[in-house]
């Protein structure tokens, strides 16, 4: 079976892809929880370390994606670097099926992002569901949402590109605009240090860890093109420039942003705000211009957030395709639209399973997604792009990381660091944990069944 996507998609679009999924609805809902991690302005640290690790592993991404521009991105790195016919076929498998929960996370924490910007403009949302006390209905909005998002989706690529373009552009208006409303109105006054900062203790760290894994969070989306490189033009110099020019250029505005916003607002406030329910720019923009502008930039991050999750979904989608095309997922998710050419169940299974994660806490998707992703992903692709360089030395590579082998190394000792430096990371790791041994049972017994390795 060979793939019928086509290649439509160019360095602009790409770029565009890339920086809605980054930038989404996630500086605008998490700032409060990264200035609260640290108690403090020397929160920065964390979205610094959370850029250098976004630099260096960005650079695996890119020299893995032009390498292999395929649809599905990290299952054919995987698949590759591990061996087509040995571990790479079991790697790759758990790699999908962890996609499975951790790529609806990413899409649910888009919608309930958009959902929390919504309930400042109609309190109501804030409310419970009468028939359901526990259940507010911004959980009914965000899946709402994940499901409106799921129906856009649902036409050819060509179309949802050009959308892509008019969404991009309200994104990068919308942080514009919040940057130019904090310097405009900043009081150097409000970021004073607090007098224990930067002291070098267990607190430090874990705040520090705390702080980078949500800025972690936020950076993440650079590789939106790489899992769609079967549909890139020219990928080997498309999707190295597209990764990298998306986070120099989304590094660059969050730290503005996050700079203007303690500006304008205490951290105090934004410290005591750190549950992850404070429309931060709604109340930036109230302070600044008054209540109407407010409202608007309320309806502005939902844009950015609608987007986001536009964005992700679109991207992902196209790895269970990758994976059951070579017959290594269910074989249901070959399918494509007959009519329009793209791999319809698979995002329907993935925007389905989205909406049902809007009914969770925000924070701890967060987590579970960060954790879930770098022990079952970025952990094997640091490592394994150098294993793929001693393996394979001949391999041709039209972008070669810079630095290497450095990049790889700092990235995974970055990850690591968030990893284990925070007080709940045990939470997390149980949840990896069952995720790679529900997957390694399904894989070994479906292995067996066909006499696939290692039953050959």
């Amino acid at each position: 079976m060979t793939s019928q996507l086509k290649r439509q998609i160019g360095l602009g679009n790409a770029i565009s892809l890339n920086m809605i999924n980054m930038i989404g609805v996630g500086p605008f809902i998490t700032l409060p929880l990264v200035v609260a991690a640290m108690g403090g302005p020397q929160a920065m640290l964390g979205w610094i370390l959370g850029a250098l690790i976004a630099v260096c592993d960005g650079l695996v991404w890119a020299e893995l994606g032009a390498a292999m521009p395929e649809a599905g991105g990290s299952y054919a790195f995987l698949r590759e670097i591990y061996g087509r016919d040995g571990a790479g076929r079991w790697v790759s498998f758990l790699y999908i099926w962890q996609l499975g929960f951790s790529a609806p996370l990413s899409i649910a924490s888009g919608c309930i992002g958009l959902a929390q910007y919504a309930a400042y403009l109609w309190p109501v949302l804030n409310t419970s569901v009468p028939v359901l006390p526990h259940l507010r209905w911004s959980s009914v909005a965000a899946a709402a949402t994940c499901l409106f998002v799921l129906a856009l989706l649902y036409r050819n690529i060509s179309t949802v590109a050009r959308l892509a373009w008019v969404l991009w552009a309200g994104v990068l208006f919308t942080i514009g605009s919040i940057i130019l409303a904090g310097l405009t109105h900043f009081h150097a006054s409000q970021i004073a240090m607090p007098q224990s900062a930067f002291h070098l203790g267990p607190a430090f760290f874990q705040g520090l860890g705390a702080a980078t894994l949500i800025a972690t969070y936020d950076y993440w989306g650079y590789y939106t093109v790489c899992f769609l490189g079967g549909e890139t033009r020219d990928p080997g110099r498309t999707i190295p420039r597209a990764v990298l020019l998306s986070i120099a250029i989304v590094a660059a505005l969050y730290l503005a942003m996050n700079i203007s916003v303690l500006g304008v607002i205490p951290w105090q406030e934004l410290v005591k705000q750190g549950d992850g329910r404070y429309a931060v720019v709604a109340a930036l923009m109230q302070r600044t211009f008054g209540p109407t502008a407010a409202r608007i930039f309320a309806a502005l991050v939902m844009w950015t957030a609608f987007a986001s999750v536009f964005s992700l979904l679109l991207a992902y989608s196209r790895a269970p395709y990758a994976a059951a095309l070579d017959g290594n997922y269910f074989r249901s998710f070959a399918r494509l639209h007959t009519r329009h050419g793209f791999p319809n169940i698979s995002l329907l299974a993935l925007g389905i399973v989205a909406a049902v994660f809007c009914f969770f806490d925000l924070s701890r998707v967060i987590a579970a997604l960060v954790a879930i992703r770098i022990l079952l992903q970025y952990v094997l692709q640091q490592t394994g792009v150098i294993f793929l360089r001693l393996r394979r030395p001949d391999m041709q590579r039209p972008f070669r990381l810079w630095l290497y082998p450095l990049p790889p190394l700092f990235a995974l000792a970055g990850f690591l660091f968030i990893l284990f430096s925070r007080k709940q990371a045990a939470r997390e790791f149980i949840y990896a944990a069952i995720i790679a041994l529900t997957g390694s049972i399904l894989y070994f017994a479906r292995a067996y069944r066909r006499k696939e390795w290692p039953f050959l």
